[in-house]
């Protein structure tokens, strides 16, 4: 082995950074100008870094007063833009920052006519920055219950399924103001599938969930639900727009990074100095402590009997696991 075992793990790590850095891959994705405007939105705390690649993407453009926009990232997050505004706001639980930038986008796109272009960055920590409550629901209400699911070892596709249904913006409906423009929306995902209904809560994406698949998810895990959130899914008044909807038929969504590319990054640089690399799976869910345990059982079996691999290796994997408090 060429480097000590906590330096190779270091260069791993920026390996793996630097696969699914923004400025490296988006340049490639972007849809060519519109004859009108073009308003880039987003949330995540990638979403600053992605504003700032699609502004030097874009840096000869001829008009550059036809690119405006607005994202969210979590605080610590952003970075220097020109022309894309940067709000940054609270994650895991949501914040006042971020529903006030949240309505802005909302109204923002709204403006938006069929020559013109929505652009949205979508990445990890979007469905928290990316915050408005459904009429009737608090900013309050909204918090208590996402504490309550994340503490009560729910998965990522579960949690988002409630929040898409006590949301304004979630699970399509961002799309469905932006219409009649083009939607494109490029995304990098953290979630175990890649499903783009899922990562963010799918602002721009048919939502193939319903009020009562939420219900059924609170109902799971004994959650009591707020007075304004409990009457909001049984009203269950209007759901979030499905693929059949006609604010999807100029709407497209493509995924520039996978967590699968990071870990191949980082097995890559385990292969150049000479050890083994072992990826288990991109999807690993479940509690955090027995994932942990099937992990050093693996480990164990290398060491003691070279199986599934011979030493030197090291074991990679990706997921969202969770902690049940």
């Amino acid at each position: 082995m060429r480097h000590t075992p906590s330096a190779l793990l270091r260069l791993m790590f920026d390996g793996a950074v630097a696969a699914a850095s923004p400025g490296q891959l988006l340049s490639a994705h972007l849809p060519p100008p519109p004859c009108g405007r073009t308003v880039v939105v987003g949330a995540g705390k990638a979403a600053a870094a992605m504003a700032s690649a699609v502004e030097q993407a874009w840096a000869n453009q001829n008009d550059q007063d036809a690119l405006t926009g607005l994202v969210i990232t979590r605080y610590g997050h952003a970075v220097r833009t020109e022309r894309i505004e940067v709000v940054e706001a609270a994650h895991p639980v949501p914040d006042q920052a971020g529903l006030d930038a949240a309505r802005r986008i909302r109204d923002l796109v709204r403006t938006l006519g069929p020559d013109d272009l929505m652009l949205c960055l979508v990445s990890g920590g979007g469905s928290a920055l990316l915050t408005l409550p459904a009429a009737g629901i608090t900013l309050d209400e909204k918090r208590a219950v996402t504490r309550q699911m994340l503490r009560c070892g729910a998965t990522i596709s579960e949690i988002n399924c409630v929040r898409k249904h006590l949301s304004a913006i979630k699970g399509g409906q961002l799309a469905k103001s932006a219409a009649p423009a083009e939607v494109v929306t490029l995304i990098i995902s953290d979630v175990p599938g890649d499903d783009p209904a899922v990562i963010a809560s799918g602002p721009t994406v048919a939502d193939p969930t319903t009020f009562a698949d939420a219900r059924a998810v609170l109902d799971k895990y004994n959650i009591e639900p707020p007075p304004g959130v409990g009457a909001h899914l049984l009203a269950a008044v209007e759901e979030t727009p499905k693929l059949a909807d006609p604010s999807f038929e100029r709407s497209s969504v493509r995924t520039i990074v996978t967590p699968q590319d990071a870990l191949d990054a980082a097995a890559t640089v385990a292969e150049e100095a000479g050890v083994r690399p072992l990826i288990l799976s991109d999807s690993v869910e479940g509690e955090s402590r027995e994932v942990a345990l099937a992990h050093a059982a693996i480990a164990r079996d290398i060491l003691r009997r070279g199986q599934p691999a011979e030493p030197p290796c090291v074991i990679l994997s990706g997921g969202e696991t969770t902690v049940t408090i």
